[in-house]
């Protein structure tokens, strides 16, 4: 019994004893993870301190370019199409081809036009010279008609005198009535020629203004021009360089270095004038809109560096840019229905303000992105 009784006890005091050890090894394991704790709450307050407060971060935010709409300037017919999406173009390279029959025959009406217009002003030239010779011939017109004027004039006085001496002798029988009424008739003739000579005069000086005024509007459309520079000219010459222009045009070239997307053209297919036809995106010129909270960028300003991770290539690849600039306005502002609040039931919500990163070219050559790919970017605002 007293052997029972002693096993009993040493059984107790085990369990006593195992109860004490596990109490001290919670103890030490609490221990152990307070001052885990501890430390690694220190050594964040010692990184934010040190390093976090210095940096702002987000994971809003995506690939972007300024692509390269290319439109036809002219409508026609697609003849041959050289590229596909996703391939890559330089700047320079034949994209499409259209047909240039259209433009080949405006070319050659251009060419028509201009011709006949420097015809028209070697005609108008030589009308001028021929006009001129017509004032001249009509100032000889016009001495001439002064000089019947002054016979007619003489025979005028002539015939007068004659009649007024024999109609003062009729009385006296000097004169006989045949005799008189023959000087007469010559008077009456006399007069009659010379009303004729003073219209001959008005109507040659007529005729010579009016050659003067033909002389002065034809020399008013060639008076300081030359055979290239009459307006005329110039302005055919400006349509055949307008038709050149578009048969220039009917062969498509890429604007930009870049790779092609969004190809919507097809041989044989018409194109319309200002209907975009493809897409060309700078891959080497592509940045990052990252969309930060506002309370974020109270220290953010422009050029300060920032470091950009993509989710294609994961952390081990990091491209170095800086803050380019700040977009007009928060990304909801410029939504299509703009939130607002008629209801007085305002709630605020935390708005997101866009950055532009740029990046380094170099580093983009290495590992290209895409437009719309996630990025991760953290600012060194260290510098501020």
């Amino acid at each position: 019994m007293a052997d029972a009784n002693a096993a009993i006890e040493n059984e107790q005091i085990a369990e006593a004893d195992a109860k004490a050890a596990m109490t001290s090894a919670r103890k030490t394991w609490l221990t152990r993870l307070a001052i885990a704790v501890a430390v690694v709450a220190v050594l964040v307050g010692l990184w934010y301190l040190l390093v976090g407060r210095n940096h702002v971060s987000t994971d809003n935010a995506y690939v972007n370019a300024e692509v390269a709409q290319v439109t036809p300037l002219i409508s026609a017919q697609a003849i041959e199409v050289n590229v596909s999406d996703t391939q890559a173009v330089k700047q320079g390279d034949i994209l499409v081809k259209l047909d240039p029959a259209n433009a080949r025959i405006a070319i050659a009406q251009a060419e028509a036009d201009l011709a006949e217009a420097r015809r028209r002003f070697r005609q108008t030239s030589a009308t001028s010279s021929a006009l001129s010779a017509q004032v001249d011939a009509r100032r000889a017109d016009i001495a001439s008609a002064q000089a019947s004027l002054a016979t007619a004039q003489a025979d005028f006085e002539k015939a007068r005198i004659d009649l007024e001496r024999r109609e003062k002798l009729a009385p006296g029988g000097a004169v006989s009535g045949d005799e008189l009424t023959t000087a007469r008739k010559a008077y009456a003739a006399a007069k009659a020629s010379l009303d004729v000579a003073r219209a001959g005069v008005v109507q040659a000086q007529s005729t010579r203004s009016a050659a003067t005024g033909q002389l002065e509007a034809n020399d008013a459309l060639v008076r300081g021009s030359t055979i290239e520079t009459d307006p005329a000219v110039m302005a055919a010459k400006a349509k055949l360089e307008s038709a050149r222009l578009d048969l220039d045009r009917t062969v498509i070239r890429a604007p930009i270095d870049g790779v092609i997307v969004r190809r919507q053209v097809q041989v044989g297919q018409r194109v319309a004038q200002g209907t975009p036809i493809m897409t060309i995106v700078p891959l080497a010129k592509v940045y990052v809109d990252a969309n930060f909270k506002e309370r974020q960028l109270r220290n953010v300003k422009v050029g300060m560096p920032a470091e950009v991770t993509a989710d294609i290539y994961g952390g081990s690849v990091v491209y170095h840019g800086r803050v380019a600039g700040f977009s007009g306005g928060t990304g909801s502002s410029f939504a299509l229905i703009p939130a607002q609040n008629a209801t007085g039931n305002w709630i605020k919500v935390v708005q997101r303000l866009p950055v532009r990163i740029a990046l380094d070219p170099k580093e983009l050559a290495e590992h290209p992105l895409r437009v719309g790919l996630s990025m991760e970017v953290d600012i060194d605002i260290s510098g501020n």
